[in-house]
């Protein structure tokens, strides 16, 4: 028998506590299924508390506080509180970041360089938001770049995001710069997306010899029949669930107004429909709680635990992923893979041209622009009525999304490279 010895990964990850974001969730789900896959992981976290994820070891990186940094950081920050200036406007052009990012950015780099009995065949660098401190970090350990991985979970600086997302943030020039360099020094780019690792090769050419595709992940997770669900969520109804930031570029109101079409039409969808919007929603507040008055059939939650919207999206009758109005997308949501799990019917509202759609396929049915409020009212008919014939018949049924999200994609992705 030829029993080989587990190849060993390194993560570096900026946070892995799954209720600060939908990319420290993704995150955990790569952390957890590359471990699945057979692999020896060694997780080095910046989320500044201690986190254990079953049988993975995992280091919290402490923060140096006692460096020059740390020390212009804390006194920008009082300097802002006190006078109410925003100095990162003036000091960011000259430096391209905070005080504060760089000196997270050190301690990273310096409790890695620490590492003395964890010899890794990859270096796996796995960000949030529009951070990218552990890749900043890796440019300071040249003996890594060899076996570095940089994940690109999205279009970085702002500068470089798809309309309408795109702004020149203060020191943008900088971090273009500082992205060139992680195009240069890594030995292998992932991207969760096609469309992304297109769309970031055009202002960084040098990905495009590195880049690979690694999906975000499906986690199978056995359902917790104790877990306490809102008293609002009623399983026996037409449930249609957001789950998601409302970002200032995702606008609600035509899916909103769609919905309120549709149940006017069919008095049985007044009785039985539900539209339940869960995340982040803090420059829609008002809206949405007027909304909420006025409509008794749609329910707004700004936070619940990732388990109850996991368990949610699981009994939803349809998952809808809501995206920008725009030409394209390239984005993959963190929430897609829960989706896919879920196994019913996912209301894509976004541009033809994105990687939901790309995924989803040419034939798929339940899709939309986000602003056309008709198609959407009428997709929700279409699903309404086969739930009202057979709610067992709502099931997305995609093998091969469940396969390119799995355990065992992953696996062959990774050992192709090391």
């Amino acid at each position: 028998m030829n029993l080989q010895t587990p190849k060993k990964i390194l993560v570096v990850a900026e946070s892995i506590d799954v209720e600060d974001s939908s990319g420290s969730k993704a995150n955990v789900a790569l952390i957890q299924n590359l471990h699945k896959a057979g692999f020896e992981v060694l997780v080095y976290h910046y989320t500044r508390k201690e986190i254990t994820l079953d049988s993975i070891p995992c280091i919290a990186i402490k923060e140096n506080r006692r460096s020059s940094l740390f020390y212009l950081s804390r006194l920008q920050r009082k300097l802002q509180h006190i006078f109410n200036w925003n100095l990162a406007k003036y000091l960011e052009p000259w430096f391209g970041f905070s005080f504060t990012f760089l000196n997270d950015s050190k301690s990273i780099s310096k409790s890695i360089r620490a590492i003395k009995e964890f010899d890794p065949d990859l270096v796996l660098t796995l960000s949030k938001g529009a951070s990218f401190r552990p890749h900043h970090a890796l440019l300071d350990l040249p003996e890594l770049h060899a076996k570095w991985m940089a994940y690109i979970h999205d279009p970085y600086p702002f500068h470089h995001y798809p309309e309408p997302y795109t702004w020149s943030e203060p020191g943008y020039k900088q971090k273009v710069n500082f992205f060139i360099e992680v195009s240069e020094k890594c030995r292998w780019a992932a991207f969760p997306s096609l469309l992304l690792a297109e769309w970031m090769q055009q202002p960084f050419p040098q990905f495009k010899e590195k880049a690979t595709i690694i999906p975000h992940q499906i986690i199978k997770d056995e359902l917790d029949n104790n877990l306490e669900l809102p008293e609002y969520f009623d399983a026996g109804k037409f449930n249609v669930i957001h789950a998601g930031t409302l970002l200032p570029e995702r606008d609600p109101l035509p899916l909103i107004t769609a919905f309120e079409q549709f149940i006017f039409k069919h008095f049985e969808a007044k009785e039985n429909a539900r539209l339940i919007l869960i995340g982040n929603f803090s420059n829609k507040f008002q809206f949405l709680q007027e909304k909420q008055k006025n409509v008794p059939q749609i329910f707004c939650a700004n936070y619940l635990a990732f388990d109850i919207v996991k368990k949610m999206q699981d009994l939803a009758s349809v998952n809808i992923i809501l995206e920008s109005v725009a030409g394209l997308s390239p984005f993959l949501p963190g929430k897609f893979p829960h989706c896919v799990a879920a196994n019913k019917p996912i209301l894509h509202l976004g541009p033809k041209k994105s990687e939901v759609g790309r995924l989803l396929g040419s034939d798929y049915v339940y899709c939309a622009e986000a602003d056309n409020e008709e198609k959407i009212s009428i997709k929700l008919e279409e699903l309404f009525k086969r739930w009202k014939t057979d709610p067992e018949s709502l099931k997305l049924n995609r093998e091969d999304l469940q396969f390119y999200l799995s355990i065992d994609y992953l696996k062959n992705q990774i050992t192709n490279l090391i």
